[in-house]
């Protein structure tokens, strides 16, 4: 089977983020700036070849000031690392549920993780470009990789929670 190419389509697609605030409240983030290389031996996208990229500068909280605190070498560190990247090592489907596992590098650390993911289908958009959808969700424990800041709170607990709750909803086009 022939290779096939794909590209976010970055008007429906959004690598977000929660994260637990005052130990009760979640705050929502997201990447605006990213791109991926996307290539599929099958459409059912088992054993694709994935590899992503997002700029922490393009991190939005709706707060510039605390977008500028992630930024900072409290957290992300931007200036010594201003990327975040992933490699997909597999992507495989058991019965109608698909695991993704990748490397991801942050702040100059690259650990394995295992995300579960959805694959929607493929589908033609009115203008007859070919689309699929994924979802790739899960959670990841900020300080493994080094991004520890926080402040206890008068009232027992911290400021900021340790997991992070991804949502990355992708709308892919065939290239």
């Amino acid at each position: 089977m022939a290779t096939t190419k794909w590209a976010i389509d970055p008007t429906h697609s959004e690598i977000g983020f929660k994260v637990k605030h005052m130990m009760f409240t979640n705050v929502s983030g997201k990447f605006s700036d990213y791109v991926a290389t996307i290539s599929t031996e099958e459409d059912n996208f088992e054993n694709a070849n994935i590899e992503f990229s997002a700029n922490i500068d393009s991190i939005s909280t709706n707060n510039t000031d605390r977008d500028n605190h992630l930024k900072s070498g409290d957290f992300f560190d931007t200036e010594n690392h201003p990327k975040l990247t992933f490699k997909a090592t597999s992507f495989t489907k058991n019965g109608d549920d698909y695991e993704i596992a990748g490397d991801l590098s942050l702040r100059g650390i690259t650990k394995s993780v295992k995300l579960p993911a959805e694959f929607s289908g493929l589908m033609k958009d009115p203008w007859g470009n070919t689309k699929a959808g994924l979802n790739i969700f899960g959670k990841i424990n900020r300080k493994e990789w080094g991004l520890n800041w926080n402040s206890a709170l008068e009232t027992g607990g911290v400021l900021v929670g340790e997991d992070v709750k991804l949502n990355i909803e992708l709308q892919l086009i065939k290239l």
